[in-house]
């Protein structure tokens, strides 16, 4: 009863599914853990430095599965979208991609965040994910803005939020603990309100 109640007043529908030619986007199941075991165990190296420090039993299947419970709950609570990033034609895991931080009444905001499978990052596969979730963002969950915060050293992250649109608002000092240590932050956001950046930019 709690799920359903939760759904209504979040407008949540049962599942989501955002896809192009290209990209589909989507929210994790049990059966992605090989997929996801693969590509996180094979970009480990790639990704620690950018990311939370990774628990001693990360990347085991009991884990994987109490984190497709937890993005689950957090989905039908309207609290969070937990997406996985596939390539259409063959769906291949890419990466992933959170609408997190979800608030309602008079903030109507989230924080997006992501991750890309090192092997697929430089090839522009993020930049058209945010270009399919962004409208998602602000026409399906009917936000206002959306934040992103990065490390200043994550030159590519950040020329990635400006290509789709993000403006650069500030610095926070030791805003998140990433790889073990509080690191400062550059925060990014962007408004339904903001003029739309050019659709012909490649993907």
């Amino acid at each position: 009863m709690a799920r359903s109640v939760f759904r209504f007043l979040s407008r949540q529908p049962e599942t989501v599914e955002i896809a192009n030619e290209h990209y589909l986007l989507r929210l994790p199941r049990y059966s992605d853990y090989r997929q996801w075991y693969r590509l996180r165990s094979d970009s480990r190296t790639f990704l620690e430095p950018w990311e939370p420090s990774w628990r001693a039993d990360e990347m085991t299947e009991s884990a994987f599965r109490n984190r497709v419970n937890r993005n689950e709950q957090e989905y039908a609570s309207g609290q969070a979208v937990p997406l996985l990033l596939f390539r259409k034609s063959d769906e291949t895991l890419l990466g992933g991609l959170t609408i997190g931080h979800i608030r309602r009444g008079a903030a109507q905001n989230c924080m997006i965040g992501y991750w890309m499978g090192q092997k697929y990052a430089g090839h522009g596969h993020m930049c058209g994910a945010l270009k399919l979730t962004i409208p998602y963002i602000f026409s399906t969950l009917e936000l206002h803005r959306i934040e992103a915060a990065c490390i200043p050293e994550n030159a590519r992250s950040i020329r990635l939020l400006e290509k789709v649109g993000f403006e650069r608002e500030g610095y926070l000092r030791q805003y998140l603990k990433i790889n073990g240590q509080w690191r400062d932050h550059l925060m990014f956001s962007r408004l339904a309100t903001d003029a739309v950046p050019n659709r012909n930019m490649p993907l």
